[in-house]
């Protein structure tokens, strides 16, 4: 693939940055990174760094400088002091009229149930009276409260078991962030990571199933064990979201299956932890696909270069709890197909995400990744188990 000379900035520094600057280092494209501090998992192999928040727009305006295009690490950004910059001509991808509707989970959910996507039952908190707390009608306890901007990993959430949980949340929260949820039966957990390039092609990596431990993501098999059908409306969501939207970057669907069939649970605006697996299975990865797409570069076709893969997250452990972490990082290390990603952050307070692994898969069938990928699963727990507060 030609390569580019122009320098690309990502707002953020985090290890969704990291990973990004790492994909254009391979195709020789430098990288501006504005990140609140050096040690920022970014911002040691970024080309060039600006020293600060993410969401102060005077850094921004300083990372502008000498960049063909911009992108983002998440989506915890302020549109509206972004806005004279665009208007100025700065080239932000995704741009920030397509951002706008997916910053907010309110929003999410209302763009859901305008283009007809299923989603959970869903009503802003606004609408619960506080004097007479009550669930919308045909619900039932539990259900899930979810702040609308800012939670991720289980934070901004919060299971409503009763009636008098439902009035305390009303009175210790700010009614209008928040939302509702109907409690969703499901089977699986699933991810989908597409992108859509400026000439409006939407390209899909493989549907993949996901297993949280306590609101956080676990591990991640690729593919799913679905069939093609339940693929297929996953794209046909995504494909829509992005049509409308004119959305041009990476997004990722996370999404229940289960007795009411497919639906949305929520929508990143960018690239995800469900993706990961994709750097060493894939000829394209989620943040490949990324960087082109931010330097304006011909975009890869995402396909499977391997039979499968497992993705498991590294999250930090208690000190009594596990061998030391050296010790960890090197048995990691000699486990057969198998590729250790450290993000390089400090200190390991338990359940930071702190890197992940990816074990390439070998099986013919969807029967023999399964047992091979709980077999690898079950070895790197044994090395590296997950934090006391995330077992089940």
């Amino acid at each position: 693939m030609p390569s580019s000379t122009a320098m690309i900035g990502v707002v953020g520094g985090g290890q969704l940055a990291r990973m990004l600057v790492q994909a254009a280092n391979r195709r020789a494209i430098p990288v501006s990174v504005q990140t609140t501090s050096p040690d920022d998992p970014a911002a040691e192999l970024a080309q060039r760094l600006v020293t600060a928040d993410p969401r102060d727009v005077a850094g921004t305006r300083q990372l502008v400088e000498g960049c063909s295009g911009i992108t983002f690490e998440n989506e915890w950004i302020n549109i509206d002091a972004l806005m004279p910059l665009e208007q100025q001509g700065v080239l932000f991808r995704p741009s920030l009229a397509s951002l706008s509707p997916l910053v907010d989970k309110l929003s999410q959910r209302q763009l859901l149930d305008d283009l007809a996507i299923a989603s959970p039952p869903w009503c802003p908190l606004s609408q619960i009276s506080p004097a007479q707390p009550a669930l919308p009608q045909g619900w039932a306890f539990p259900v899930m409260a979810k702040a609308a901007r800012g939670g991720y990993d289980g934070k901004g959430t919060r299971v409503i078991a009763s009636i008098e949980g439902l009035a305390q949340l009303l009175r210790t929260v700010e009614v209008n962030d928040w939302l509702l949820e109907a409690w969703v039966p499901y089977e699986r957990e699933l991810a989908l990571v597409c992108s859509r390039d400026r000439q409006g092609r939407v390209r899909s990596f493989p549907l993949v199933e996901t297993h949280q431990s306590h609101q956080v993501c676990d591990w991640v098999l690729a593919p799913a064990f679905v069939d093609q059908s339940v693929e297929a409306q996953a794209y046909n969501m995504a494909a829509s979201l992005l049509t409308k939207l004119n959305y041009v970057g990476v997004l990722a669907l996370e999404l229940f299956y289960g007795p009411d069939g497919l639906q949305v649970n929520e929508i990143a605006p960018r690239t995800h932890n469900s993706g990961h697996f994709s750097i060493e299975a894939c000829n394209s990865s989620q943040f490949d696909q990324q960087l082109c797409i931010a330097a304006d570069l011909a975009v890869p076709s995402p396909e499977l270069i391997h039979a499968g893969a497992l993705m498991v997250n590294l999250l930090g452990v208690a000190s009594d709890q596990a061998a030391p972490l050296e010790q960890r990082l090197d048995a990691l290390s000699q486990l057969p197909e198998t590729h250790l990603h450290w993000y390089g952050k400090t200190p390991e307070s338990p359940g930071r995400k702190l890197g992940h692994v990816t074990v390439l898969l070998k099986g013919d069938t969807a029967a023999a990744r399964h047992r091979e990928a709980q077999e690898a699963l079950g070895i790197i727990r044994g090395i590296w188990p997950l934090p006391r507060q995330e077992l089940d």
